[in-house]
């Protein structure tokens, strides 16, 4: 399907000549020329190029087309890919960042600039799809079925993101944007910000008689986030029912900072050759304050045990028909307030060098050479304060609740706002014999892959149209080092009365019924000196420690089809990939009663044939179809070969867990088959189906494991045996994966001639799967995984105006989110339906003001949460997430 952009005002002039396919694009399709001779403008020039692109291909493709240079201004341009059928996005602090492909969790698929891989900002393969500004963008291309000479392909489908080759587009431009935000939930936190901006410019221009081409591309954005927060620890048992054992909420300000800078540079000293050096860099800066009161409510405990007086006590409780307690009072409760700081920087470099020759005698050949790189640091500092340190020491709340289908509320009697009752300290003795008043965690991951591509085409004029002989070679290095500490007070103290000068006004989290609670800044504690660090030594520090080196060669051979079957043409690729995978991972292993460091990995080859078939009938109907051997590497920190572990005081054993650097990649068995209908340049009707059957998986498997000869963790008590568990990733039992997809983009003056300028795009999808991890489990659901997925954007376009409203719907899934020191979570998270519109206006040609184009535009209009449920009750909500709705205002103006 051909999905809109719902962003970017105005309407734009088409490209009146074929687009050429750039040289570093494995399966770029020239337009034809029956689509030259049209020019159309705006968001409908976009859906047109996008249609183009679906028919001409010989693969199952989605795309994106901008509707004009600089015309892509969303936040993450993972709002416009998740419009597409068969994909969605899942919210991260209230923007879409990341892509689930068919029912696949992100790191299923990959992503490539300009057909290149590309390094991630996460701690694995999955791009994060903030980190591109989406004005630099002119195409975004899904893959969604093999190829022998794309390079670099997913399992669920490949990403690729296209900039624009000045050459190509062949005329001057120049373009300004700049947009305003507001994000309607206010400034939550002291010294967080409501309001926004973003700018950015362009130029394009081609010299010395269309020789040289030059594009550059700049983007600033300064946008805040606002999110209410309602967490639960989870819920424990009370006389047979379920009640809630804690809560973690909180309310978090997130200032997000980007510069994203673009360059190409093209040359083509004589018609044959072009060379092509292009450049991007993304300064990326993600600074978030979460305040909020953890209540340990008995999660784990005997409520109203009286051998234990001073602990939770639950009473005056009201269930429902479920079992599960919906109201109650909890005594001798004693809270810690938080005041965390998350600060996340990034630094994306990628850089390419594409020397392409088109010979008269029909030889070709590619050369291509790149270089990414991603330097990251995450600091995470977490402060307490409380009424007393160590437990039973200060004063307790008594707190009535009520839990509902947005969490749980609660009415304290404690005034969590005064300096004087809330001290900095440890409240519950989290810290053992060391006082711990808070912790600080800094992850820094490194990640480089550089790629050197050689390929060499002949022309034919038979059967094959052409045959394809290629080799690429892939070197990637990607690590993570952690350095965790306890956060002390300075001078011996057990607790402090937080200086004056470090107070800020009072947050308020009086959507949880909790009031104002006391505000600091702890960066602000630890730069004054009032916080000292002391290093944690737990082996399980430098156990999470990773380096993953991957290197990759790939040899591939390809037949492009093109054949007459009477008044149908088949189209299509037949072909085969052999890949040599050296994977090794560095790390510690216990040997000897020491942690040593060790090497590990593995050497393996793939084979990957693949075919595609697209029969291109009268009356613009298509049927294609498609089979591949398709995988997908693991992720990066399920091969890593150190180990962590420790004393579980609850099951009194050893337990723990570590990576497996022997690990092979998922295998799958791939087919499509799709039927579209075409309506002229602009409308088509599509039915996508698809099978893969997964013949292995990577599954989290709990072994028993002997710790003998492993150093002895912290607070291990004497006697405790060495034999207990560890979870280990390990390539188990595949399934099976398949599904239907519908997709349409219909202007409505193909049917009705009156309605032009109306028009509808959109898709929904049906997937099933069928995965287990051991032959005899039951199926489960893998993350990512949503039954239902459908989306439509209605438009109205003309004269200028434009104006439209999408909507996209997906079922439950299972979510991964990211807890603290980056450790994942998996959560069944809640059906969604996000709600955007908005409405545009630019200058005719002839008046004044040509060129000008307004807009203005609503996100998330009705305010959807983001939640995800514990299984056991209906009302058991373990995350309610409130994002709230953003409201953007804005202009370009292209010369």
């Amino acid at each position: 399907m051909v999905a809109g952009l719902l962003a970017g005002a105005g309407t734009a002039v088409a490209q009146t000549a074929p687009a050429q396919a750039d040289a570093t694009d494995p399966t770029a399709t020239p337009a034809s020329e029956e689509d030259t001779d049209i020019v159309v403008t705006g968001f409908r020039a976009s859906l047109e190029n996008a249609v183009a692109e679906k028919k001409n291909r010989d693969q199952v493709v989605e795309s994106i087309s901008a509707e004009d240079i600089g015309k892509l201004p969303d936040a993450s341009i993972a709002e416009s890919i998740a419009r597409l059928p068969g994909l969605t996005s899942q919210r991260v602090s209230g923007r879409s960042n990341s892509i689930s492909i068919r029912g696949f969790a992100p790191d299923f698929s990959t992503t490539l600039l300009n057909g290149r891989e590309q390094t991630s900002t996460g701690d694995n393969r999955a791009v994060e799809y903030d980190q591109y500004p989406a004005e630099i963008m002119s195409q975004v291309l899904v893959y969604k079925t093999g190829q022998a000479n794309l390079v670099g392909q997913g399992l669920s489908g490949t990403v690729d993101l296209r900039t624009v080759r000045p050459l190509e587009y062949g005329r001057q431009a120049i373009s300004i944007g700049a947009r305003g935000t507001y994000a309607d939930l206010g400034k939550l936190n002291a010294g967080s910000r409501d309001k926004g901006y973003r700018v950015n410019g362009t130029y394009i221009d081609q010299f010395a008689d269309e020789t040289i081409g030059v594009a550059l591309s700049a983007n600033y954005l300064d946008e805040p986030y606002q999110i209410q927060e309602f967490n639960a620890w989870g819920y424990a048992g009370f006389n047979g029912q379920g009640v809630i054992g804690g809560s973690k909420s909180y309310v978090t300000s997130t200032r997000l900072k980007r510069l994203g800078l673009s360059g190409t540079l093209q040359y083509r000293p004589v018609p044959n050759l072009t060379v092509t050096v292009d450049g991007f860099y993304s300064d990326f800066n993600d600074d978030q304050i979460k305040r909020g009161i953890e209540l340990p409510l008995g999660y784990g405990q005997d409520f109203n045990n009286a051998a234990n007086p001073n602990g939770v006590k639950l009473t005056n409780t009201t269930a429902n028909s479920d079992g599960f307690i919906t109201s109650g009072t909890f005594g001798n409760v004693e809270g810690v307030v938080r005041n965390d700081a998350f600060e996340r920087k990034a630094k994306l470099y990628s850089f390419g060098y594409n020397m392409a020759w088109r010979g008269d005698d029909g030889w070709n050949a590619t050369l291509d050479a790149s270089y990414s790189k991603t330097d990251r640091q995450e600091i995470i500092l977490e402060s307490y304060a409380g009424t007393g340190y160590g437990q039973n020491v200060g004063a307790k709340d008594t707190i009535s609740f009520t839990s509902g289908k947005t969490g749980t509320r609660f009415s304290p009697t404690l005034n969590y706002s005064d300096p004087n009752l809330i001290l900095l300290t440890d409240p519950l003795g989290w810290g053992g014999a060391n006082l711990q008043a808070g912790y600080f965690n800094d992850r820094i991951v490194k990640d480089r892959i550089a790629q050197y591509r050689f390929e060499v085409e002949k022309e034919l004029d038979n059967f094959f149209g052409a045959v394809k002989f290629g080799l690429n070679y892939t070197d990637r290095d990607k690590s993570l080092t952690p350095d965790e500490a306890l956060l002390a007070l300075s001078g011996g103290l057990r607790q402090l009365r937080i200086p004056d000068q470090y107070v800020k006004e009072p947050t308020s989290l009086s959507y949880l019924g909790l009031g104002p609670m006391l505000s600091y800044d702890p960066r602000d504690l630890l730069a004054g000196g009032v916080y000292s660090l002391i290093a944690n030594t737990s082996l399980d520090v430098p156990a999470k420690a990773f380096r993953i080196e991957e290197d990759l060669m790939t040899m591939y051979v390809q037949a492009d089809i093109n054949q007459d079957i009477g008044a149908s043409i088949l189209t299509g690729n037949i072909g085969v990939q052999a890949v040599n995978t050296e994977q090794k991972s560095s790390g510690l292993v216990a040997a000897a009663g020491t942690l040593v460091p060790t090497i590990r990995g593995a050497d393996y080859w793939d084979l990957l044939p693949s075919i595609n078939l697209s029969l291109r009938m009268p009356g613009d109907w298509v049927i294609r179809a498609g089979a591949a051997r398709q995988v997908q590497r693991p992720r990066l920190d399920d091969m890593r070969v150190s180990q962590g572990y420790g004393y579980n005081p609850q099951e009194r054993i050893i337990t723990g867990g570590g990576g497996n650097p022997f690990l092979r990649p998922i295998r799958s068995n791939s087919f499509d088959l799709t039927l579209e209908k075409y309506f002229g340049r602009a409308g088509y009707i599509a039915a996508q189906g698809f099978y893969k059957d997964l013949k292995s998986f990577v599954y989290n498997q709990t072994i028993p494991f002997d710790y003998a000869g492993f150093p002895t963790p912290t607070g291990t008590p004497p006697g405790t045996p060495t034999l207990g568990r560890a979870d280990v990733p390990i390539n188990g039992e595949g399934g099976s994966i398949y599904g239907v997809e519908l997709a349409a983009t219909l202007p409505l003056n193909t049917f009705v001639s009156f309605l032009d300028g109306f028009g509808v795009t959109g898709g929904g999808s049906w997937t099933k799967t069928q995965i287990k991890p051991t032959p005899t489990a039951p199926a489960e659901d893998i993350p990512g995984y949503s039954k239902w997925v459908i989306n439509g954007t209605a438009y109205f376009e003309k004269w200028g105006f434009s104006a439209r409203g999408s909507a996209r719907y997906r079922s439950t899934f299972v979510g991964e989110l990211s807890g603290f020191g980056g450790n994942r979570q998996r959560r069944r998270a809640l059906d969604e339906t996000i709600i955007d519109a908005q409405i545009g206006y630019e200058f005719q040609k002839g008046t004044a003001l040509e060129g000008l184009s307004l807009f203005v535009q609503g996100q998330n209009l009705t305010d959807e949460r983001f939640a995800t449920v514990d299984p056991a009750y209906d009302l058991a909500v373990i995350d309610y997430q409130s994002y709230g709705r953003r409201f953007l205002a804005g202009a370009s103006f292209r010369f």
